[in-house]
């Protein structure tokens, strides 16, 4: 079995911030606090025109990251490509690589949100292509010394981008991937993959699509990363940490829903459908997603059954993350806060799982 290494996704996702510094120095300390705890690595999302996502500018905040820590990996797992101008973003990701000697994690994605595309006046339908023509341009910009290309969305005259990646040939490639085409691109083009929402069952079957597309691709090795996301209670007993987790899950008193909030309440909305996607929303990849997502803010047992939310003692957690590791493969475990969860309890189930669960995974 693969070792297995440890991180945190920080969504930065509240409804208010009286003092950005101060809000953004408390996320740096956390940054801080998992480095000394031993976690490997450090993730934000990017997210444009969603007033709770604190992050708009990922690699600005990342590099102040950097400069506070020393061992820690750090990411965005994502920076949406269709925002950003390709060799732009590779310099400032090749930047950053420098700044933290080498410490960063190219997490990319095409974005499923259709508002934060409407709002940019950028074309929801064509985020996945651009997407591909752009991570195209990057690994020429950290590759070549000039990047002379013509495309459907950008063209280059002997632009001389620079520097270079402190890491060689570039930093880890990552793609966050929720459909089988999206599974199916990320082995062809041997990138580390990523995953967050979809049940064991389904993510099991996604990973094993991946490596059997990357096998037959013939790719030299070794085998991709493989990233699994989810939320984590532990406590010290099984009954302590479900009573906890239970009162800040999605399905207690007040949770809300998924699609209100401010951005239901503006002139643009989520969009032109109402689960946000598009006439993507009815894919049925997506559909099924959807309704596994609304399962799971209804119902806490059915998060927990179906690996969505991983609770329990040391030894609980312990047991179901060499389970999960076996059944799907995964060499990156992220966890991620109970989204209603106050920072003080998610920092006590954090000291406890880094005392008496992550030492049993160390190598």
């Amino acid at each position: 079995m693969a070792a297995l290494n440890f991180a945190l996704w920080d969504p930065m996702d509240v409804p208010a911030v009286d003092s950005y510094a101060d809000f953004y120095d408390r996320h740096v300390e956390t940054a801080q606090r998992i480095e000394q705890l031993g976690f490997h690595s450090y993730f934000i999302i990017e997210h444009q025109n969603v007033p709770t996502r604190r992050i708009t500018a990922p690699t600005v905040f990342l590099t102040a990251v950097a400069r506070a820590t020393s061992t820690l990996r750090i990411g965005a797992m994502m920076w949406q490509l269709p925002f950003h101008h390709p060799i732009r973003l590779a310099q400032d990701v090749a930047t950053l690589d420098h700044l933290s000697r080498g410490r960063v994690e190219f997490g990319t994605g095409i974005g499923v949100h259709e508002h934060e595309f409407i709002r940019w006046g950028v074309d929801y339908y064509q985020r996945a292509a651009m997407s591909e023509e752009a991570l195209k341009i990057i690994k020429m910009a950290w590759s070549q010394d000039e990047v002379t290309f013509e495309g459907k969305y950008h063209t280059f005259n002997e632009a001389l981008p620079h520097p270079r990646p402190y890491q060689q040939p570039h930093p880890p490639i990552w793609a966050a991937v929720h459909s089988d085409a999206a599974v199916e691109f990320a082995a062809r083009n041997n990138y580390n993959v990523a995953q967050n929402i979809d049940t064991d069952e389904v993510v099991a079957r996604k990973f094993d699509l991946f490596r059997t597309v990357w096998k037959e691709c013939h790719h030299p090795g070794p085998m991709p990363r493989v990233f699994l996301q989810r939320s984590m209670y532990v406590a010290e007993t099984d009954e302590k940490a479900l009573e906890v987790a239970r009162q800040y899950s999605g399905a207690s008193p007040g949770a809300g829903t998924r699609f209100a909030g401010a951005i239901a309440q503006t002139r643009v909305g989520w969009g032109s459908h109402a689960r946000g996607m598009g006439r993507d929303s009815e894919r049925p990849d997506d559909a099924a997603r959807a309704k596994t997502m609304e399962q799971s803010r209804i119902d806490f047992d059915f998060s927990v059954e179906n690996g969505l939310v991983l609770v329990g003692s040391p030894d609980t957690v312990t047991r179901k993350l060499r389970e999960g590791q076996q059944r799907i493969g995964y060499d990156l475990f992220v966890i991620s806060p109970m989204g209603r969860m106050p920072a003080e309890v998610h920092d006590r189930s954090m000291e406890l799982f880094s005392r008496e669960v992550l030492p049993n995974f160390a190598h």
